[in-house]
């Protein structure tokens, strides 16, 4: 009996979720960088601790599905984890607006 071929459609989607990841990452270690750089003040070690905090959270989705995506068959994403996924990805944007502005 012969597996399904499922295509490069898995494979390609694992390569955009490292490249958002490695995206993700490179936000998160600026803001970081500009934030040590400041005045030390409560806000700005809150805004660390904030920052930090979401590019946990968006790594452990993406390594959760990249693993899944290593399937035969990888399930489809749940709502409760794209959520997740596009509220980390649209707070490290905020934080690299706030960068440049």
């Amino acid at each position: 009996m012969t597996r399904p071929d499922a295509g490069l459609q898995p494979e390609r989607t694992r390569l955009a979720w490292r490249r958002t990841t490695l995206a993700c990452s490179v936000t998160a270690v600026l803001a970081l960088r500009q934030a040590l750089r400041g005045s030390g003040s409560p806000l700005e070690i809150t805004g660390v601790a904030v920052i930090a905090l979401v590019w946990v959270a968006f790594l452990r989705v993406a390594h959760l599905r990249i693993r899944q995506l290593a399937a035969t068959r990888p399930a489809a994403l749940s709502p409760r984890v794209a959520t997740g996924a596009v509220a980390c990805t649209v707070a490290l944007a905020v934080f690299a607006m706030a960068l440049v502005l």
